[in-house]
């Protein structure tokens, strides 16, 4: 099994990304997906969450402001972001769970700085 994440990058604050988080050999469509992200000098924190039949939660932080969405056709979930600030600066984790199933990615650097 293998989960990549792509799509940081360095952003001004209120501007936008989007990132994607591609899963295989797995049966993706049955996964709930889901984005952590770590700060420097902080524990890893749970931003949103999608499950295997499209519902959705969110931290309280970034609600209204990121939309997560999935792809089964390509087996990619995808974290729009936007107005982002600079307290979303953190690396940024995909995870893809079921019972008795847990992978992670590598992770992908979001920088929000003037």
């Amino acid at each position: 099994v293998q989960v990549v994440e792509s799509g940081g990058g360095l952003v001004q604050p209120g501007g936008s990304l989007r990132l994607s988080c591609a899963a295989s050999g797995i049966i993706f469509r049955i996964y709930s997906v889901a984005w952590y992200r770590q700060a420097p000098g902080k524990e890893r924190e749970f931003v949103a969450r999608i499950s295997s039949s499209n519902s959705t939660n969110y931290v309280d932080s970034v609600r209204g402001r990121f939309t997560i969405s999935r792809d089964n056709a390509k087996n990619t979930v995808y974290l729009q972001m936007n107005t982002l600030k600079p307290e979303d600066t953190a690396v940024y984790y995909c995870n893809v769970n079921r019972v008795a199933a847990d992978y992670w990615g590598q992770g992908t650097q979001v920088t929000v700085s003037s």
